[in-house]
């Protein structure tokens, strides 16, 4: 099966991996596209499209009022698919490579998906250049049954997440059954903006590291400033950022570039390549 471009991304880079999620339909119904090229441009290393949802249990304010807004746009979870395959098409068609090998994760909530058609949900992902999927409510028992053997048929990874009160038996299963990279969640609790990492945090950071675990780890949850996107990679492969981008592109909606500029200053992380 063709290697995909998380999988690539993975083989050409071991850490500081920088990931970015953003809430499809927001700030604008129209505006997927053009936040996926602004961020390949700029450098970012693989890029989460989060697919809205009423009830979206895992996130925080921040991301559930663009989760609100999004879907008075009257986004949908095909419109996001066909939107990420005219960019990949359009990317093709006029030579932007960082746009073309960009990774893309679709992140969503199962209800949704179960409403798609899930074998139709993953070929439409296959088609349109999605690489991998996260759905934080998809319990384990069923990814086996149901959803494993359509990612290995659609060649798309099913990413998993962990937290603080994750077993040390699930987390084995997690990295034994699943593909691409796990989540790590940084505090049980919901998505969102933080100072710092404090010692608890820290201490479970050093206690995954030390289950010697064969795949790659990105920290994600209260990601927003130098200080806890450089202890995120100092622990793992990368980090993962969502509430404070989706901040950005509220102070400046019309502008998209201006957003990820501001992300990448906020972050001390500017003129990234």
């Amino acid at each position: 099966m063709k290697q995909n471009r998380l999988q690539s991304l993975f083989g050409r880079k071991n850490n500081d991996i920088f990931s970015v999620y953003f809430t499809a339909g927001f700030p604008t119904a129209e505006s997927t596209g053009d936040i996926i090229r602004s961020l390949a441009a700029a450098g970012i290393d693989m890029i989460e499209v989060g697919v809205p949802f009423s009830d979206p249990m895992a996130d925080g304010e921040v991301i559930q009022r663009s989760s609100t807004v999004a879907l008075r746009n009257g986004i949908t979870l095909s419109r996001i698919l066909d939107q990420v395959e005219e960019t990949r098409r359009q990317a093709a068609e006029t030579g932007d490579e960082k746009t073309e090998r960009i990774p893309l994760v679709l992140m969503g909530y199962l209800n949704p998906m179960i409403q798609f058609g899930i074998e139709r949900l993953f070929r439409r992902c296959s088609e349109a250049g999605i690489d991998a999927m996260i759905i934080p409510d998809l319990p384990f028992d069923e990814y086996k049954r149901v959803y494993k053997p359509l990612c290995e048929k659609y060649g798309i990874d099913m990413i998993m997440l962990i937290t603080p009160e994750t077993s040390e038996e699930r987390i084995r299963l997690i990295d034994r059954d699943c593909s691409g990279f796990i989540y790590m969640v940084s505090a049980a609790s919901t998505a969102g903006t933080r100072d710092s990492f404090g010692e608890e945090q820290l201490s479970y950071f050093r206690r995954i590291n030390s289950m010697s675990l064969t795949h790659r780890r990105l920290i994600g949850f209260g990601i927003s400033n130098p200080p806890t996107l450089r202890e995120a990679q100092k622990a793992s492969s990368g980090a993962i950022v969502g509430s404070l981008f989706i901040k950005c592109l509220e102070k400046s909606p019309a502008d998209i570039q201006g957003a990820v500029s501001r992300l990448l200053d906020i972050l001390g992380v500017s003129g990234k390549k």
